[in-house]
Formats: structure tokens, C-alpha cells, sequence
């Protein structure tokens, strides 16, 4: 029977490849770093399914962990990583699976658990920026390390940090979902803050495409541990424009990649003779076998360097000038329809003001019955707006301070109009142009903000104590001044008298609840008022209105 530590194994990677899988085109399509080449999902991809088909070796010979050697499914493991590794991405996957594997296998009679998985996630960190020349922040790099750190602080704090012989493993996969989870939720914050580390990233307002995949991958294997879907992880949206990534290879068209396996193999001496001929320049493994990638313009020459020393195979080689035109000329098709200069994030409460709001072209945020959403997730919906710049509708006077945090955070310029109500949210839409910027919009949507009127509808939760009303009376107010109260139909038509007054248009956005159909409204509204209705499903207010 095949062993259950490779099965297990098997069945972990497997789960991370599925999630890396299925997002494999958003990864691509965020790469801009340190080539705007768009294969960083295509590169770890081909990684992850190296070492997925090794495994499934390992599992087809019928012999147990320990007769086939820890030391042997590390180095088969490894190298299997190493050979089918391709670009920046990959190499460096590449290395995170190796020090992971070498910690997470090769501890005889210790089973994997706290310990383990700290000393693994520290060790992949490790061997990743050890194979780099100039480690960049704000990369995979960083995210591993962060992660890395984060799980050896939680360990630190443990009272039984190792896995007993014995324990069941359902405890070993909980206790080690539970590290993971506090792993991932680190990983999730250190891609965000990526572009304030990395101004290739924030000149193209992305994250880095290799950060991303990694939390993408631990999600699948986080989810494979606790037997449930993976965990959410954010979606990012490409570049907004395509003509502007900066990377170090400009004057170099080939990204060159090929292993050498040979005799006393110097990684440290080949990265350096390596350099004349180009640059983003890996080169790891062993005295054995070498992975080298390099950014040049005679990839024979540099694969020629290795005559007499070793045997070169697995060459690979790509056009990055015709990979970056073909990226640029896909994205641009598909943006140019959808994307604008300016884009518009709104809060919504109900059903319908998320459709109104979304078929209107704008990020929506859910703020709930209360229009309390965090600051997070206003600043998620800035980030995968696939404009350039964004206006914040705040649409509620609770959700000020957090739209203008998420504003203040934000890696694309944003601004936010501080409109009062969904009413006024639907009424200022009418006048942006999505051509224009933001800081435009802004003074436009302000200017129009100021000439409208606002209030709104509902029943009295409690009675009034100064006696105007009892619970279950009709409140109407204009602004934040209760004008009417009582019966229904009186208190609507006494409430749209006096917002209308002066005015030509009433913007009314209808609550779930609503006691009268539109007809109804209507037939209380002053005459000569145009009266537009649209369905906004909140809970709070009966109607929200907005006159101008």
C-alpha cells in the first residue's frame, strides 16, 4: 500500500496546483515585475505540476516512506521543483518547495506538526531569497518571510508546540490549519501592502502576480486540511494600462532557462560568470544539478558558457518583447470596452441599489442594513476597480471617516464625494464622466452634491418623547430635520412638499418594505414634480430621497 505520508503530501499539493489552476490567467495578468510578460501563473503552474507528477511516482512504487528514504524523496522532490521550474516565479517557487520539503520530510520519527511547519516555512524563505541576487520587497519574497514570521511568533507562544506519537491525524491536520490560516490571513495583508514596497507595482496600481499565487495556493491546501472549500482570497484586477510596467529588461529580449547537471557545480561562481551576459539572473541547486534563468540576447552564448563542464538540457527560451505585445494587445482589447480613467466605488444597503448601482458601472461595497462597512472593504473595491483612479460614494454620513481612510490608503488615487444617501448616490452617477479624472469628477459631483435637497421615509421604531409621535407612525425628514409626522399618505405628501419645493426632479430610491407601489407615491408628490423611482431594497428607510 502506498505510504499515507506521500499520499497525504500528494493530496496537499494537488489542492494548491487546483486553486493556482483556476486563477492562473489573473496571476498572468497582474505580472508586470520584474518583466511585464504575463506568465507568472503559466511559470509556477508548470512548478507546482513538476513536483505533482514526482509525487504521483513516489506513489506508484508500493514502497513505504521509510523504505524509499526521506533523504531520497527530499532529493526527488527538490529536484523535481528545480528541473521544472521556469522564469523568475518558478525558480523561486522552485526553492520555497525545497526548503519546505527538506524540513517537512526529512525530520525521521518527528511528526509534522507546530515545530515542523515553522522551521519549514522558515527554511523555504530562506533558500528563496538566498537564490536571488537582489532580492526585491514587496515580491514573493516578502510574502514568504512574512508568513514564515508570522507562524514561528504563534509557535513561540505555545504551550506543546510538537505532535505527540500518537496523535490522531485529524489533530495533526487541525493544529497545522490553524498556523496556516493565521499564515495566510499575514499573506493577504503583505500583498497588499506590496505596491508602498515596490514602485514598479504601484506606477501599474497591481499587487505582485507571485505574491498573490502563493496565498492562492496555501487557500487550497488550507482547504484540503480542514475537508472544506478553500478560503476566500482577494480577486485583483490587471493593470488598468498597459503601456507603462518598468522592469529591469529593457535592453535584453530573451528569458533563457535550462538546467546543467555536471560535476563540483559552483552556484555562486556561475551566477557570477553569468553576468556579462544579461540580467535577472537565478541560479540554484546543487553541485550536481543547476537551474539557471536569465534575461539575454544570446541565449547561446550564455548556455555555451557551460562547454566542457556540464551537460545542458531543459532549454527554454521565450520572446519577452513578443510575450509583453501580445499581453498588451489581449488586455487592451478586453479593457477597452469596460475600463475608463475613472471608476466609482458606492456603498449600497438591498438588493436592488447593488443592481442600480452595479448596472451603472460602479464597484459596489455592501454596507448592510446599518451602512457600516470597514474601511478593508472599501479599499478592496478601490484596488480591483479596473479604473485608474476612483470616487467614493460613501452614500451614508456613518461611512464618512472609513471612505475617507480607504481613500488615504489607496495605491491609485482616489477621492471620495460625500454623498448622504443612496438618493443622492444614484442622482450624482447621472453627472460623472468616467473620461474625466477624478479630481474632475470630484468638484463636478461636490458642485452637484450642493444643489440637492435630501431626506427620507420610515416608521418610528419607538415613541416619541416629547410626544409627537408614537411607535409605528410615519416619519418624513429633509436633511437631518424631522418635517413631518403621523399618518402615512399625509406625512409623504407633507415630506416630498417640502424637499421638493423649488425643484424640478425627486430621485426616490424604494426600501424593502415600502407601504405604498409607485403609483401610490406618485399620487402624493407635488404637481409639476418629475418623481424617478428606483428599487433600492434597503431595510432602514421606507423611501430615500434626492431633490434637485
Amino acid at each position: 500500500m502506498t505510504d499515507p505520508t506521500i499520499v497525504r503530501l500528494r493530496a496537499l499539493v494537488a489542492a494548491g496546483l487546483a486553486e493556482l489552476e483556476a486563477r492562473r490567467q489573473e496571476i498572468n495578468d497582474l505580472n508586470v515585475f520584474p518583466v511585464a510578460d504575463g506568465d507568472t501563473g503559466d511559470n509556477m503552474a508548470l512548478t507546482m505540476r513538476a513536483v505533482l507528477e514526482e509525487l504521483d511516482r513516489l506513489s506508484a512504487t508500493d514502497k513505504s516512506l521509510d523504505e524509499i528514504g526521506r533523504a531520497e524523496i527530499v532529493e526527488s522532490v527538490g529536484r523535481a521543483a528545480l528541473l521544472g521550474a521556469r522564469g523568475n516565479s518558478g525558480v523561486i517557487l522552485s526553492q520555497l518547495i525545497r526548503g519546505a520539503v527538506e524540513e517537512l520530510i526529512a525530520r525521521p520519527g518527528e511528526l509534522v506538526g507546530p515545530t515542523v511547519l515553522a522551521a519549514g516555512m522558515a527554511r523555504a524563505s530562506e533558500r528563496a531569497y538566498a537564490s536571488v541576487r537582489d532580492p526585491a520587497e514587496g515580491t514573493i519574497l516578502t510574502v514568504s518571510r512574512e508568513m514564515a514570521g508570522r507562524v514561528a511568533s504563534e509557535v513561540a507562544q505555545l504551550d506543546e508546540p510538537r505532535v505527540q506519537p500518537g496523535t490522531a491525524q485529524e489533530e495533526q491536520d487541525r493544529r497545522i490549519a490553524d498556523l496556516l490560516e493565521m499564515a495566510l490571513d499575514t499573506g493577504r495583508d503583505s500583498v497588499k501592502r506590496g505596491p508602498s514596497l515596490l514602485p514598479a507595482l504601484k506606477e501599474a496600481g497591481v499587487v505582485d502576480s507571485g505574491a498573490h499565487a502563493i496565498t492562492i495556493i496555501l487557500s487550497g491546501v488550507l482547504g484540503q486540511l480542514r475537508g472544506q472549500p478553500p478560503a476566500e482570497i482577494d480577486r485583483y484586477a490587471a493593470p488598468a494600462r498597459i503601456n507603462r510596467p518598468e522592469h529591469s529588461s529593457e535592453t535584453f529580449r530573451y528569458c533563457t532557462n535550462f538546467a546543467v547537471t555536471g560535476k563540483d557545480l559552483d552556484i555562486a561562481e556561475w551566477r557570477e560568470r553569468l553576468q556579462p551576459y544579461g540580467d535577472s539572473i537565478l541560479v540554484v541547486g546543487d553541485p550536481s544539478t543547476i537551474r539557471i534563468h536569465i534575461h539575454t540576447d544570446d541565449p547561446e552564448q550564455a548556455t555555451g558558457l557551460f562547454d566542457g563542464t556540464g551537460s545542458v538540457s531543459r532549454l527554454d527560451i521565450a520572446d519577452m518583447v513578443t510575450q509583453v505585445e501580445d499581453r498588451a494587445a489581449r488586455l487592451g482589447t478586453e479593457l477597452a470596452a469596460a475600463t475608463a480613467l475613472c471608476g466609482i466605488v458606492a456603498v449600497y444597503s438591498g438588493d436592488g441599489a447593488a443592481l442600480n448601482f452595479s448596472e451603472n458601472g460602479a464597484s459596489i461595497v455592501d454596507g448592510g442594513a446599518t451602512m457600516n462597512p470597514s474601511t478593508a472593504d472599501i479599499l478592496a473595491a478601490i484596488h480591483a476597480s479596473p479604473s485608474e483612479e476612483v470616487l467614493v460614494l460613501p452614500n451614508s454620513s456613518n461611512v464618512f471617516m472609513a471612505a475617507e481612510r480607504a481613500a488615504q490608503l489607496s495605491e491609485k488615487p482616489a477621492l471620495v464625494i460625500p454623498t448622504r444617501s443612496q438618493a443622492e448616490g444614484f442622482s450624482i452617477i447621472a453627472v460623472l464622466d468616467m473620461d474625466a479624472s477624478a479630481e474632475t469628477n470630484v468638484v463636478a459631483g461636490k458642485d452637484h452634491l450642493s444643489s440637492l435637497s435630501s431626506g427620507g421615509i420610515a416608521r418610528a421604531a419607538k415613541d416619541d418623547a416629547g410626544g409627537r409621535f408614537v411607535k409605528g407612525d410615519t416619519l418624513g425628514y429633509v436633511g437631518d430635520e424631522l418635517v413631518a409626522w403621523g399618518e402615512r399618505d399625509a406625512t409623504v405628501r407633507a415630506t416630498l412638499a417640502a424637499l421638493a419645493e423649488g425643484a424640478e426632479l425627486v430621485t426616490c430610491v424604494v426600501g424593502a418594505d415600502a407601504p405604498l407601489d409607485a403609483d401610490g407615491v406618485r399620487s402624493l408628490a407635488p404637481d409639476g414634480i418629475d418623481l424617478e423611482l428606483f428599487d433600492g431594497g434597503q431595510s432602514a428607510w421606507w423611501w430615500l430621497l434626492a431633490a434637485e
